[in-house]
């Protein structure tokens, strides 16, 4: 009797200071890390914010709806293979591939689809569309896209905004960064918001 009591004593002990350490200690620290300057964006989302309200993630890419597309103002993101729409707006809540190897038949009738779509909203030859305007990324919710996609997009976005040629490749210059892997990219949430702020009757 005297043996189980300290079995158990002993195995109480041990629940006692695991869950202090795990259920407590552990949560602490891993908040008390994500409070250092230069993590605390990370933590919380890398949102991006506007007058100090979020307006999106900087790790998320929302392909936004024009109010009119005729007049279409903004510059697009990558299809989304979880969209309805061949062209998207894809879901956020949801992220993943489609799965679709490079001979599916579906896939190639899709590509096909969004190159025609997309040469016919920017004024161009099917064959001047990149390959990552018409491929969905490994996630779906890419929040960058090519220097070549943004530059395709230039034209149209400057000729619907008002603004010039030239100031709208200089956003697009500003908001091209080396994507965290060294490859030029460039983030659309943060693009879109920059000629917004140049152009602010756009939507």
């Amino acid at each position: 009797m005297n043996v189980l009591l300290k079995q158990t004593w002993a195995g109480l002990r041990l629940l006692i200071a695991m869950t202090v350490l795990l259920g407590i200690g552990y949560p602490l620290g891993v908040w008390a890390v994500s409070r250092v300057p230069g993590l605390q964006g990370n933590a919380e989302g890398s949102a991006v914010t506007v007058n100090g309200q979020a307006v999106g993630s900087s790790l998320i890419g929302i392909d936004p709806v024009p109010a009119d597309p005729a007049h279409d103002p903004w510059f697009h993101t990558r299809p989304s293979a979880g969209s309805k729409d061949v062209l998207g707006p894809g879901d956020p809540s949801t992220s993943g591939p489609s799965n679709k190897g490079p001979y599916n038949e579906d896939l190639t009738k899709a590509i096909a689809q969004r190159r025609q779509l997309i040469a016919q909203r920017e004024g161009v030859t099917p064959a001047e569309v990149p390959a990552d305007a018409v491929t969905a990324s490994g996630s779906g919710l890419d929040p960058a896209i090519s220097v070549s996609y943004a530059e395709l997009q230039v034209l149209r976005v400057a000729r619907n905004t008002g603004l010039s040629e030239e100031k709208v490749r200089q956003l697009v210059a500003d908001n091209t960064t080396g994507n965290g892997i060294g490859v030029p990219g460039v983030n659309v949430l943060r693009l879109n918001l920059a000629v917004h702020s140049a152009a602010p009757g756009a939507h």
